[in-house]
């Protein structure tokens, strides 16, 4: 019974120590050396914490050699108390009393007026790995203006939950540039933060060419082949939508189609970005065409369920759950188009184009980075008529990101 018991305890302690150091790790291990001497500003939410949970801002500031004099809230809030698509006002933080600059209201890149007296910005944010998730946007925006303030810039790196080898999807074309798709890389972009931000520096991709004084604390024991749930870190709520890890493995399979609300794609239900509801589906009809597709690292079942909210909120709808069973072999952003494919099969009569708000085709489009894949597709709802277009642009610019790998 003893040797059970001892098992047992050792069996938490290896399951719960991480394998990998993210950045603020590093940089505690650096007794904050980077640091020393400098008025520190900090771009974070509630995933910036240490492996004990610790908030990146509640570290800096109790740490005796850094000042901590002003804190940046992207989407969200710093604390994580703001809902989606709401406004982030300028306030004190509660825990500590250091004023709060919003990145998500008025303005969402930090202002000369909110940079006044500031030597280094310093960027904590965990990232999903998807193009038009809010948080890479307000990195790059950030280090436009680090760069034309004279301020240091510096990145505190975290996993791409997804992993280092995962790149899908077209490159963002100018004329599609916007909050959801702010820089030319590709929808699934394979990238850590740190290393989207030597990219981006490199590759002189910030506003008229410009680069920032950039500085990456790197993690320690991150591999490329890695997902998240390998790193042994904890997993804090990013969005109220991406509650778990795995969450970030099924936003790309279905976030693109979400923009158009014709579907319920889990959002408003407990399977965020894992489900394709709709009112005229046939559940088992369905699953039968996409399982009868045999795609790579992905399974299909019935599912019928009633949201709580958003889409089709409180009716009762059916149609199909995703089970990804191999993330690095699934084609990830292509399983909603595939699903509009096989569901189309069944009711011609509904063409989710034509069914939606006329004002989400842009939104649709820009999160697609181009046009093109709407228009091709809406053609004959086949997935063979868009798949070179999405995959065109992927061997290249892995080719180009390799030279900002970091691991």
């Amino acid at each position: 019974m003893r040797l059970y018991t001892l098992l047992l305890a050792l069996s938490v302690i290896f399951c719960t120590q991480a394998q990998v150091k993210t950045g603020i790790e590093i940089l505690e291990i650096q007794n904050f050396a980077p640091l020393k001497g400098k008025k520190a500003g900090l771009i974070t939410n509630p995933t910036g914490v240490n492996s004990h949970l610790k908030s990146t801002v509640d570290i800096l500031h109790e740490a005796k050699n850094v000042e901590l004099v002003a804190l940046y809230g992207p989407e969200h809030g710093v604390r994580g108390n703001i809902a989606a698509g709401e406004k982030v006002e300028n306030e004190k933080d509660p825990t500590t009393g250091i004023p709060i600059f919003s990145l998500y209201g008025k303005t969402r890149k930090p202002t000369p007026e909110m940079l006044k007296g500031i030597d280094i910005l310093v960027y904590d944010i965990q990232d999903i790995g998807s193009r038009s998730y809010t948080f890479i946007s307000t990195l790059g925006l950030a280090m436009e203006a680090a760069a034309e303030n004279n301020i240091e810039f510096m990145v505190l790196d975290r996993p791409n939950p997804l992993g280092g080898n995962k790149f899908e999807g077209v490159i963002t074309e100018p004329e599609f540039t916007s909050f959801v798709s702010q820089f030319p890389i590709t929808y699934v972009h394979g990238f850590t933060v740190g290393e989207l931000a030597t990219y981006l520096n490199d590759q002189k991709l910030l506003k008229n060419g410009i680069q920032c004084d950039l500085t990456v604390i790197q993690m320690e024991g991150w591999k490329r082949d890695m997902n998240f749930e390998e790193t042994g870190l904890p997993w804090v709520m990013s969005s109220p939508h991406i509650p778990h890890a795995h969450s970030t493995y099924y936003y790309p399979a279905s976030g693109i189609l979400g923009e158009l609300y014709v579907y319920n794609i889990g959002v408003g239900y407990t399977l965020p970005f894992q489900l394709f509801g709709a009112d005229w589906l046939d559940a088992n009809e369905l699953t039968k065409k996409l399982q009868a597709l045999e795609l790579p690292g992905v399974m299909f079942r019935p599912v019928y369920f009633k949201p709580y909210y958003s889409t089709y909120k409180g009716e009762e709808i059916e149609g199909v759950q995703v089970h990804l069973t191999d993330i690095e072999k699934a084609p990830l952003s292509l399983i909603q188009f595939y699903v509009l494919q096989e569901a189309y099969k069944l009711n011609p009569e509904k063409n989710v184009f034509k069914m939606c708000d006329p004002s989400r085709l842009g939104m649709f489009d820009k999160v697609c980075g181009t046009d093109k894949v709407r228009k091709a597709f809406e053609k004959d709802f086949k997935v063979k008529d868009i798949i070179d277009l999405w995959t065109q642009d992927v061997k290249n610019f892995k080719e180009e990101a390799e030279k900002s790998f970091l691991y």
